[in-house]
């Protein structure tokens, strides 16, 4: 009997290059405050967003996809035909299915498998753990991640849960096969427990099955689905569970707090981002990711987002370790030390 053929692995995988593609509105806190009756001293405080990002009616999420997954291409040199598999993480697609991203993979010029993944604010690490263990398995050489949002397209703007805090946007970084570690093991889960602490207002099922006749449409009511949280039991979660989840995943790398040049969490709170420097005792050479403050919290877009902007500012980070970690609706969470590009 014949034996099965196997592709040749690779030892390792890296990040190769990141991109971004921030849309062209930008929001403050005055503009949103008056409907949920805030002020921006209050949102300052307490979240530390002082603007968000937000795409106007003429851009769609998939053109942040490709504006991002464009930019990551460029940065690490490498053509859309290269690729071997698009991978995107978002929720606000507005279509169940096909995946975008093989809209994404089109646009670029790739005919490489595509396809979504669907865990909010740990996406985008979720897919980092998914193409590296593609490119070391070697059944990819090149795999191309993006975390993309146009959240504005599900918001209540008279919501005072989630609302003020959202803002949209898109962060794509290449991923290759490398002579040395640039990923190391990723530490990822869920808190099924809490499922609803994060999420939508109702389905659209609730909607179709809705007797209209003998339940009319009142005034105000809001029949789109829209985000809203828990906004303390999810800030509870992150603050003391997922500082146990980043320190988890530097001694997964074989590292300390000492070693890393930079921390990039997903961008949900000026507080949390605080809490977990305070929990992981960071020193302070230790670079903090706070692209909250203009971006808002992006969802599955914050993590790339913000290590492309920290990569901008901080050029001397290249080479350097970076603990990155995404959490969020589902209760999902998902952490990796990365070797910046």
């Amino acid at each position: 009997m014949p034996t099965l053929k196997q592709v040749e692995p690779n030892r390792y995988s890296r990040i190769l290059g990141y991109g971004a593609a921030r849309p062209d509105l930008i929001v403050t806190n005055d503009d949103i405050a008056g409907p949920i009756d805030s002020s921006d001293e209050w949102i300052v405080q307490r979240t530390g967003i002082k603007t968000r990002h937000r795409a106007s009616e003429k851009i769609s999420v998939t053109d942040l996809a490709v504006g991002a997954a464009q930019d990551a291409l460029a940065t690490s040199g490498v053509q859309g035909e290269e690729l071997d598999a698009v991978i995107v993480a978002t929720i606000s697609h507005p279509y169940a299915t096909p995946a975008l991203a093989t809209l994404v993979a089109e646009a670029v010029g790739s005919k490489a498998p595509a396809y979504d993944i669907s865990a909010a604010c740990a996406g985008f690490c979720y897919g980092i753990a998914q193409a590296d263990a593609l490119v070391r398995s070697g059944t990819a050489q090149k795999v191309l991640v993006i975390g993309v949002e146009k959240l504005s397209d599900f918001i209540d703007n008279t919501e005072r849960t989630i609302s003020f805090l959202l803002g949209d946007g898109a962060g794509a970084a290449v991923v290759g096969a490398s002579d040395e570690p640039g990923i190391g093991p990723t530490i990822w889960g869920s808190d099924g427990e809490r499922w609803g602490a994060v999420g939508m207002t109702h389905s659209m099922l609730d909607i179709r099955n809705r007797d209209f006749v003998a339940n009319p449409v009142q005034e105000g009511e809001k029949l789109w689905p829209t985000l809203r949280q828990d906004g303390q039991t999810v800030f509870r979660w992150a603050v003391w569970e997922m500082a146990k989840v980043a320190q988890k995943a530097l001694d997964a790398a074989g590292i300390t707090a000492d070693d890393l040049g930079a921390l990039v969490t997903h961008q949900a709170n000026m507080r949390i981002i605080d809490q977990m420097v305070k929990t992981l005792k960071l020193p302070e050479s230790v670079v903090v990711a706070r692209d909250i403050e203009c971006a808002g919290n992006t969802s599955a877009a914050s993590v790339p987002l913000a290590a492309h902007q920290l990569l901008q500012d901080n050029p001397d980070l290249s080479g350097k370790f970076a603990l990155q970690i995404g959490f969020g609706a589902g209760l999902a969470y998902a952490a990796q030390v990365v070797v910046l590009p």
